[in-house]
């Protein structure tokens, strides 16, 4: 597999060009006189009239490690590193839930330089992202454990303060799997569940008590949990169509569901990893409308349409369809691709529109997503190779990313996103003499803040304002001059205003 372009290559090829933006940023600024940016996260510069001096304790991302935070030692989320960062990168925010290496697992929200916006530790969670709820953007995710498989947990949707809004689980007594959650604007879930069925394999060569995975789509409501469409595959798809012939192993998992979409108002489509197809389906009969590609296609395939073992099939508004194509598991393509495709429903012909594939020629065997943005660009996961890419319509590539190698995220997304948190912000101090000390300030998740306001007194409840500093990345590290014993941090908006204060810290034992 000569092609294949490993996450130690692509690490080693960064050295001093990669990113760690964790490394980088504005420092504060003196807006009141008495209150200095300290040296954050690495580096800085004076802004303004500021002085500005490196603070003792900084916070750092090296290469390969987690996030460690003063003002949040319960947080270590994996560092991401950034190597392209090019134009055309509008406002918006990563999506990535890492499950697997040396930081801690969870969804995780970065900005484009890289940094933590926000971040849940200890879940096994995949498929994080925003959707719309009751007209309202949310958080959305499923939650399980790794084991035992076929994985088995719930749906889970937060709105823009972090706090839970619903649970979601499967109807008629299963249990969803993690490998497709969708919010319709209807109010239902469309959902994927993966289920074990005895069967006789004996006529393809396997035991006649064998057990088969198949693979189930349902349509919840969301408020009610009624189920209003269920759909098995093994009803539609036989188990010969299959190109995992394993047919002695425990649990055959022939079809593997993968992704489910609405097509129109009155069909659905699934992607179906190891069958390599994907399937047009009728919502009121179940029956499939059409194959594409697999062993049994309905089109005709043009050049650079077939997909192999392919995640993430969605239809888009013009009409057009976006695979993640892995092409591997084993490796059937050179390398890993994000592609449209055009399929004519009359002439029954596919055509492949554009490929998107990455300078290093990535070869994922698992997972991966293919995200087409507002604006024509496009955004891929590439998989069991944990980076994520972002080209421009004509297919350069702008923004060019990574978590840590050892470490791997079902999906990933780009999406904006304002988050204000309902906990207060947090606030870590370190004194450096009668008259002088050091804050760490944070707020996980909050999309809003400018700047942090130091407050300091001689009572918890008698705090003054000092002065201001810009807002530098997740941790903001500030210099302050007070001999009170007392200090809080304010955090403010774009427009000045007050968003939420921390509890006061008292600086003196």
């Amino acid at each position: 597999m000569g092609s294949e372009f490993t996450r130690r290559r692509f690490l080693g090829t960064m050295g001093a060009g990669v990113t760690y933006l964790a490394l980088t940023g504005a420092v504060g600024c003196d807006l009141r006189g008495r209150v200095r940016g300290a040296k954050a996260q690495g580096g800085g510069s004076s802004v303004g009239a500021a002085r500005v001096w490196p603070a003792r304790d900084v916070v750092s991302a090296p290469s390969g490690r987690a996030w460690a935070f003063r003002s949040r030692p319960d947080l270590h989320p994996p560092a991401v590193t950034v190597r392209t960062r090019k134009r055309g990168l509008e406002p918006g925010y990563v999506f990535v839930s890492p499950k697997l290496g040396r930081g801690e697992h969870g969804p995780m929200i970065v900005d484009v330089m890289g940094r933590p916006v926000w971040f849940r530790n200890g879940l096994y969670a995949l498929n994080f992202r925003v959707q719309e709820y009751k007209g309202e953007p949310v958080l959305t995710w499923w939650e399980g454990k790794a084991t035992p498989r076929p994985s088995v947990g719930e749906y889970v949707i937060l709105d823009g303060s972090y706090r839970e809004v619903k649970r979601v689980q499967a109807g008629n007594g299963y249990k969803g799997n993690q490998h497709d959650f969708l919010i319709t604007p209807q109010g239902t879930a469309l959902l994927t569940v993966y289920n074990l069925v005895d069967r006789d394999l004996s006529h393809l060569g396997g035991p006649v008590k064998g057990t088969v995975i198949e693979g189930v789509a349902q349509e919840v409501d969301i408020e009610t949990g009624e189920v209003l469409f269920e759909w098995h595959s093994l009803d539609h798809v036989g188990v010969e169509e299959s190109y995992y012939e394993n047919y002695h192993s425990e649990q055959l998992d022939y079809f593997h569901i993968n992704s489910i979409d609405v097509y129109d108002e009155d069909n659905l489509l699934v992607s179906a990893r190891n069958t390599s197809a994907v399937y047009k389906i009728d919502r009121a009969t179940g029956e499939i409308v059409w194959r594409f590609s697999g062993k049994n296609s309905d089109f005709e395939m043009g050049e650079g349409t077939r997909t192999a073992w392919q995640h993430d099939a969605r239809r888009q508004k013009d009409g057009t369809i976006t695979i993640f194509d892995n092409g591997a598991g084993p490796q059937l393509h050179p390398q890993s691709r994000g592609i449209v495709l055009e399929l004519d429903e009359d002439a029954m012909k596919a055509t492949l529109v554009r490929a998107y594939t990455h300078p290093g020629k990535l070869v994922s065997t698992s997972q991966g997503n293919m995200q087409l943005l507002p604006n024509g660009y496009v955004f891929i996961w590439w998989g069991s190779e944990p980076f994520v890419s972002k080209f421009s319509p004509d297919g350069e590539l702008i923004f060019d990313a990574g978590i840590p190698p050892g470490d791997d995220s079902y999906r990933s997304f780009r999406f904006p996103w304002t988050g204000q948190p309902a906990e207060a912000p947090a606030v870590a101090v370190d004194r450096k003499s009668e008259d002088e000390l050091t804050l760490f300030a944070s707020w996980n998740g909050a999309t809003g803040v400018e700047s942090w306001e130091v407050l300091a007194g001689p009572h918890p409840d008698q705090l003054e304002p000092l002065g201001a500093v810009f807002r530098n990345g997740f941790e903001t590290a500030i210099s302050a001059r007070t001999a009170e014993p007392y200090v809080a941090v304010r955090a403010k908006g774009f427009s000045g205003q007050i968003l939420a204060t921390s509890k006061p810290v008292r600086t003196r034992s």
